[in-house]
């Protein structure tokens, strides 16, 4: 599975964009948030991945891959 979004990175310095949408999820939305790589990996083992990694792409956008086994 890959995840691909404006994910906050997992140190919350870099990614000011991303930092922003958040803010603007937790402002607009009645119990919104948003998540750093590292939430979405974990939540993705959670749910039986056994490979995940998250890397970040050009501009604010990253992505998280998820593995299941066959």
């Amino acid at each position: 599975m890959i995840v691909y979004d404006a994910i906050i990175d997992d140190e919350r310095r870099s990614n000011a964009f991303g930092l922003l949408m958040s803010l603007n999820m937790l402002i607009e939305t009645l119990g919104g948030f948003d998540y750093n790589g590292a939430d979405c990996q974990a939540w993705m083992r959670d749910a039986g991945f056994v490979s995940t990694r998250s890397s970040r792409c050009l501009g604010p956008d990253s992505m998280v891959i998820g593995l299941k086994p066959d």
